[in-house]
């Protein structure tokens, strides 16, 4: 679930480093520049990037909203064309053995079978309609908090990457035990530090 849906699960991310310009005009600058460009019209094979948590569309944001008090909620929407590891094989055996029949050889070289391997992927990538996938987020500029709309690893990994590309900036998971650290005060760590762990059963 989303950051706009009734329930959601999320994880926590502390945001590391300062930023050089913390003003909004800054932000949206550098939001737009590692924002969402879309493949449906080329054929790369993957694309990266923001658009509005409203629309995932709008990757411009010129007709929605990206700031909320404290917060900046975005998206993070991935694009990406995939060929069936089954259709895959099937392709490359049939025009295999198509070319084996067409040279009249017993077998195909070693070379020959990459170059097909190859070729063959390239095509079927080419005419794959690429699969979206979008994420949400809400970063609390005052507490340097993200709130990330997956428990994905893959697209925590991606979150974290681009994050960093974008603002300069790392995010760093939350634990229990470093959320329990920003908490307590100075004696409370202390007795944090020194606790061991217990059996319930």
């Amino acid at each position: 679930m989303g950051l706009l849906k009734g329930s959601a699960s999320f994880v926590r991310f502390s945001v590391e480093g300062e930023l050089p310009d913390s003003s909004l005009e800054y932000l949206l600058d550098r939001i737009i520049t590692y924002s969402f460009e879309d493949i449906d019209d080329n054929y790369e094979e993957y694309s990266l990037g923001w658009v509005s948590v409203q629309n995932m569309f709008d990757s411009q944001f010129k007709n929605s909203s990206w700031v909320a008090g404290d917060y900046i909620t975005l998206s993070l929407r991935m694009d990406e064309r995939k060929v069936s590891a089954a259709i895959l094989k099937k392709c490359i055996i049939k025009e295999e053995e198509r070319v084996r029949l067409e040279k009249q050889l017993p077998k195909l070289s070693r070379s020959t079978r990459v170059e097909i391997k190859e070729r063959v992927r390239s095509e079927l990538v080419r005419k794959a309609i690429p699969i979206p996938a979008v994420y949400e987020l809400a970063w609390n500029l005052t507490e340097g908090v993200v709130l990330f709309f997956s428990t994905n690893k893959k697209a925590q990994a991606l979150l974290e990457d681009h994050f960093r590309e974008t603002f300069g900036l790392l995010v760093k998971q939350q634990i229990p035990y470093s959320t329990a650290e920003a908490l307590l005060d100075e004696a409370q760590i202390i007795k944090l530090e020194n606790a061991s762990p217990d059996l319930f059963v």
